[in-house]
C-alpha cells in the first residue's frame, strides 16, 4: 500500500503573492494563506503591512 505524504510538496522558491519577492525554501517569517483552495505565500514585510486584514479573517477563538 502506498503511503501519502500528509503535507503537499512545497515549491523550491516561494514567491510573495503581493509584491513578487522570491525566497529559497520556506522562510519561517513568511505567512501562508489558503484562499479559494489555492495556497498563497506572503513575505514578512507584506504580512506585517497587512496584519490587520489577515487577523480580520480569523475566528475570534484565534485572537
Amino acid at each position: 500500500m502506498e503511503q501519502q505524504n500528509p503535507r503537499p510538496s512545497e515549491p523550491e522558491n516561494l514567491v510573495c503573492s503581493r509584491c513578487g519577492k522570491v525566497a529559497e525554501g520556506t522562510p519561517p517569517t513568511w505567512t501562508c494563506s489558503v484562499e479559494n483552495g489555492v495556497r498563497r505565500y506572503f513575505c514578512d514585510a507584506c504580512a506585517r503591512d497587512n496584519i490587520r486584514a489577515i487577523e480580520g479573517r480569523l475566528d475570534s477563538d484565534w485572537w
